[in-house]
């Protein structure tokens, strides 16, 4: 099946991205940061300094593939929980070494549907997660409802540029980069190319602030990188009691 049908509708895209993040944990840290021109991790700093993560929070990643957002969360706020769909990124993350002091735990489960009860904690941070999760609204509404009141959401993803023109030329970079790097690295061409897709499919991040507001969130911001092609979301769980948990 073409890679643009396959991930066409939920399930499709579910069943899909578990089968891709499975095949491309041990080069999932290389990718990252071939595709991000290498601001990878410099963009995940600037996500912790906007978090504003203190000790005494505690803090949720969600997609938190080998633990980068994970690990420096916990180095400041002292506890930090990482969640993926991926067994094999769980299993990466775990080798690597904790933050001295610092108390993490690694839970594998679905971001459309998190194990977790009502208002548990105060950041939830997930980096290039919502754009991968085949239920957009579904996701944004558990993240609202894990967050305690007042506690922060910050998502780092790419951008889906608005001008036609530019979505065009970096749609098409995206897909020869990443048709190059999946035969080289996995003698498969579509195995990178899912991240153009993906991104054809994403509402961009005029959008998802919408959604976010939608679901009760407030205070949302949205911070472009790399002259809007990427893209961090700022938001925050009203104090008030009554929020929408719906998708």
């Amino acid at each position: 099946m073409p890679l643009r049908a396959a991930i066409s509708t939920p399930e499709g895209k579910r069943r899909y991205v578990r089968r891709l993040f499975a095949t491309i944990a041990h080069r999932y840290d290389f990718i990252t940061g071939a595709l991000s021109y290498g601001q990878d991790r410099r963009w995940k700093r600037l996500l912790i300094r906007l978090a504003d993560v203190a000790p005494g929070d505690h803090v949720l990643d969600l997609a938190c593939g080998t633990g980068d957002l994970a690990f420096a969360s916990s180095a400041a706020a002292g506890r930090a929980v990482g969640l993926d769909v991926t067994l094999e990124m769980l299993r990466l993350a775990k080798g690597k070494t904790a933050p001295p002091g610092a108390h993490l735990s690694w839970v594998a489960g679905d971001m459309v549907a998190l194990p977790f009860p009502d208002a548990r904690f105060t950041v939830v941070t997930t980096g290039y997660g919502l754009r991968n999760v085949p239920d957009l609204a579904a996701a944004i509404s558990e993240i609202c409802r894990v967050l305690a009141p007042g506690g922060r959401m910050l998502s780092l993803d790419f951008n889906r540029p608005e001008h036609p023109l530019l979505r065009r030329a970096y749609l098409t970079y995206l897909a020869v980069v990443g048709s190059v790097l999946g035969t080289v690295l996995h003698r498969d061409p579509d195995t990178y190319r899912y991240i153009p897709e993906s991104i054809r499919q994403y509402p961009g991040a005029g959008r998802v602030a919408r959604m976010l507001e939608g679901a009760g969130f407030v205070d949302v911001q949205v911070m472009p990188l790399l002259g809007g092609l990427m893209a961090i979301h700022i938001a925050r769980v009203p104090y008030a009691a009554a929020r929408r948990h719906d998708p």
